[in-house]
């Protein structure tokens, strides 16, 4: 899944699930043979389904659906009785027959809170192999939980609803009656009585499709390969698909309607990343077809899902118009169609055992996206990209409340916490110091290996480290354990740096960096670490503890010099100068990293707080676009450290302006023939936050494009639309807070009404809030819009949000998807900045939470005490700062 996933199959208040534990730690079996002994399992061991032939016939207008499936089994433990996995299902009835014997009926029992459905028989079923056949019933909800709907308007104005499904990590027991955990793979067959009129959809083409009449038709696709039931998919509705070929496989875009034009991003880029990742890991796709399937509305917790041939991802995250995409969206579309694509391998057709590894899947598919994004779009520079990506991960990392890349998930619960920038971000940035330091030839060699030999089977993360380390990356499997099996962040410092002769000896110790407890006991790494004078020849050291290394020249020097060290580096402060002194002639990375490192540093109280901002305030106009892009956020940063405190925040404003006016005045509002490709991106980044600080000629010229739009209503249209819409939202009195809803109402299209819609809860009003909170009670937005209208308020209002939520409780978590409603406060709270709001998440979770999951409030209750902490220790001297200034 792409960004923002959060998957879980509990209520809000329901008690944890169970686990039967492993036993052993061996490689996971076959995967025909169910989960290995040393593999978690939520179900007895003793029945495995090796295929599932599923009927479905929803009934979209009542959102309801009924089911047939028979199931191929083998049992291994003689037994009367079989459990298996299923919610919000009905099971009306049961049997089972051996192979060519008689059928056995059973009855069916539910239990709502395990998730389970025990199938009862008169007598024990002897070990052999049986078909196990159900009729069940289920619903159809309307957030991405199993089988779901999508409400939307097509383009010529009329109500339309459209069916998907999502089923990672444990929905697709609301789909199907089934063995719903990874271990348990098999083939699928799905057939499915749909309107005649309308396309259906699954991982495979369709077989066989025969007219039922009465405006239906049964729809038959073909037989998966063998796969976890996660991936399982079934989309119907008024679609269009738009193909072509690549390598050999029909790529395809389904949208609604008369749309795929604006899908012809993602199936361009799809159809030119697969060649690519055929060669990479040297197993060509499996599959005869692969879809990017587009959905109406919107998660607040997810963007896409790496459905094994049919990929779904929100049209906010597919689809391309010109009329207000953005630079920086356009970008992350592709990176999303690469990120799924990479788990067609690595997730599908090769699976972690259990949710421990999910990283396995995420971790890896956010590095390869990366890296294909860079290959085949070099002039996006996005390995940059992973600095700030790895900043994301060492953001919660440097917590107490963080936990390891491998964590240990003994319950249904915990799968719900392990979709966080850990997984995927800290997984990519583990990944990609791995790959440096095997070389790129040897890790590569390791995957292929990998793949070859687990493809269609499920793996354990050492089964990883295993083959790169046999590909010939000696050492590997150290570093590897360290950095995926202990949580927290690698504190490497410069003890003394001495020139002689031409050469420089750094002494270095190892420590551990922290927000929060920086007293404690140091965990200790192997940390392959690359140092290099500007300019110099890079030397490496795995440092554990205590070492020394000897660099060629002398001067300033770095000691992740590419920044793909998962650590933090302490210089001393002649140093941090010098390397400020020099700033531009060190590689754009290794600027984007000392700025990121030593802004971190001075917050977390290891440095004075001057010397990054002593960095930033030397950094010249006509640096790298991609480095200038970061300085806004620093400043912005700087500058809600006042919050509060106008008099100061007007300070920081008029520094924050002084610095960006000038280079946002030589790039100009609106893009240039011929322009660098990183312009577009630093001008967005330069206009959104000097209008969050309130940069006069920024505001005025926000009102004054949205005042044109009284006699011509194109006036907007362009890469920065939502951008000048979100300046003059935040500044909106009630006429113009009207306005926008008035627009929001008018919109040509669903995905233009959501983002205005969105916009109307980051009114600095408090007033105007309050009315965008009431407003999202009401059907006006969508049933998917309104929770993104309270996620807006919470930015500029966090306790009016708060406060909102836990007086609607029960409607809001009917807006947001069932599996992520226990991150859903914390989430709209944590970026306070005051006590009471840690206090309030606490009662709240320990009233309504689970111990499995309170870890997200958790998370946000330590963040919202740094914050408070840092910004009383830090304030006066970035105040003395800015005076001098």
């Amino acid at each position: 899944m792409s960004l923002k996933k959060i998957v879980l199959a509990l209520s809000l208040t329901a008690a944890p699930i169970a686990l039967n534990a492993p036993v052993s730690a061996q490689t996971p079996a076959s995967p025909s043979s169910g989960p290995a002994a040393n593999v978690t399992t939520q179900l007895p061991r003793g029945v495995v389904p090796t295929h599932y032939a599923i009927t479905v016939a929803p009934d979209a207008a009542k959102l309801r659906f009924t089911g047939k499936v028979a199931i191929d089994v083998t049992v291994t433990t003689p037994s009367d009785s079989i459990t298996l996995n299923a919610a919000d299902l009905t099971i009306d009835k049961v049997s089972i027959a051996p192979a060519g014997g008689k059928a056995l009926t059973g009855t069916a029992t539910i239990d709502a809170d395990a998730q389970t459905a025990t199938l009862k028989f008169a007598k024990s079923l002897a070990a052999g192999k049986y078909v196990l056949t159900m009729d069940y019933a289920g619903i159809i909800n309307t957030q991405a939980n199993g089988l779901f709907a999508l409400d939307y308007t097509d383009n010529a104005g009329k109500a339309k609803r459209a069916l998907f499904t999502q089923f990672e990590a444990p929905d697709a027991r609301r789909f199907v009656p089934s063995w719903d955990e990874p271990s348990y793979k098999a083939t699928f067959d799905l057939t499915a009585i749909v309107p005649a009129d309308q396309l259906a959809v699954g991982n495979m083409p369709v077989k066989t499709r025969k007219d039922l009449g009465k405006g239906l038709a049964q729809v038959t696709f073909g037989t998966s390969p063998k796969m976890s039931s996660y991936l399982l998919f079934f989309g119907l509705g008024e679609l269009d698909r738009a193909t072509k070929m690549s390598a050999g496989t029909e790529i395809g875009v389904i949208t609604g309607k008369g749309n795929t034009g604006k899908a012809q991003l993602a199936l361009d880029g799809a159809a030119e990343i697969l060649p690519y990742y055929n060669d990479y890991f040297g197993v060509p796709f499996p599959l005869p077809k692969l879809d990017n399937v587009a959905g109406p509305g919107q998660s607040q917790f997810f963007s896409a899902m790496e459905n094994w041939g049919a990929i779904f991802t929100f049209e906010r995250a597919l689809i391309v118009d010109p009329k207000f995409t953005s630079e920086a969206t356009t970008r992350r579309i592709y990176e999303t169609v690469a990120h799924e694509m990479a788990h067609q391998w690595f997730g599908d057709l090769v699976t972690m055992a259990w949710w421990d590894d999910l990283w396995l899947n995420e971790g890896f598919a956010s590095w390869m996206a990366t890296k294909v994004t860079d290959k085949l779009k070099p002039q996006w520079e996005m390995l940059l990209s992973r600095v700030g990506n790895k900043e994301s991960a060492m953001g919660l990392d440097a917590f107490v409340t963080t936990h390891p890349v491998v964590q240990k998930i003994t319950t249904v619960d915990q799968v719900n916490q392990a979709f966080d920038t850990i997984t995927y971000e800290k997984g990519e940035a583990v990944i990609s110091m791995l790959e440096a330091f095997a070389g790129e030839d040897v890790w590569r060699t390791g995957i292929r290996n990998y793949m070859k030999t687990h493809a269609y089977g499920n793996t354990l993360t050492d089964d990883l480290w295993s083959a790169v380390e046999g590909a010939g990356a000696k050492g590997l499997v150290n570093i590897a354990h360290d950095f995926t099996t202990k949580p927290g962040i690698p504190l490497v410092t410069v003890e003394s740096a001495q020139c002689k002769g031409g050469m420089t000896t750094l002494s270095l110790s190892q420590g551990e960096f922290s927000r929060d407890t920086k007293g404690k006991t140091p965990l200790r790494w192997n940390v392959p670490v690359i140092a290099q004078t500007i300019g110099g020849e890079k030397q490496r050291l795995v440092l554990n503890g205590k070492g020394t290394v000897t660099l060629p020249g002398c001067g300033a020097y770095v000691i992740n010099a590419g920044q793909a060290g998962y650590y933090r580096s302490l210089y001393p402060a002649a140093n941090v100068q010098a390397l400020t002194k020099g700033f531009t002639t060190l590689p754009a990375i290794d600027q984007l990293g000392l700025l990121a490192d030593n802004w971190q540093l001075g917050l977390g109280g290891y440095q004075p707080i001057t010397l990054p901002l002593d960095m930033i305030a030397a950094v010249p106009n006509d640096a790298s676009p991609a480095v200038l892009a970061a300085i806004p956020g620093y400043l912005q940063s700087a500058y809600m450290m006042f919050e509060g405190k106008p008099e100061m925040q007007a300070k920081a404003a008029a520094y924050a302006s002084a610095k960006l006016t000038p280079v946002l005045t030589a790039i100009g509002y609106d893009a240039k023939p011929g322009e660098g490709p990183q312009i577009p991106l630093l001008r967005q980044q330069l206009v959104d936050t000097l209008g969050t600080i309130g940069d006069k000629a920024v505001v005025a010229e926000a009102d004054k494009r949205f005042a044109a739009l009284a006699t011509n209503p194109a006036a907007l249209d362009g890469p920065l639309k939502n951008i000048w819409l979100g300046i003059v939202a935040a500044n909106a009195d009630q006429a113009v807070w009207d306005q926008l809803r008035k627009m929001a109402n008018a919109a040509p299209t669903d995905l233009e009404k959501s983002q205005l819609f969105g916009l109307l809860g980051e009114a600095k009003d408090k007033k105007l809030a309050q009315q965008a909170l009431d407003l999202a009670l009401t059907e006006e937005p969508g049933k998917t819009t309104s929770a993104a209208i309270i996620a807006a308020v919470g930015y500029q209002h966090s306790m009016l949000a708060v406060d909102f939520v836990l007086a609607h409780r029960a409607q809001y978590e009917a807006m947001i998807d069932v599996s992520a409603r226990s991150q859903a406060l914390a989430r709209l709270g944590g970026s306070s900045a005051d006590l009471a709001m840690a206090t309030k998440l606490d009662a709240y979770a320990t009233q309504y939470l689970t111990p499995e999951s309170r870890k997200v409030v958790d998370r946000a209750i330590a963040a919202i005490k740094a914050r408070v902490e840092t910004r009383a220790r830090l304030t006066p001297d970035i105040a003395a700062w800015l005076a001098k200034k």
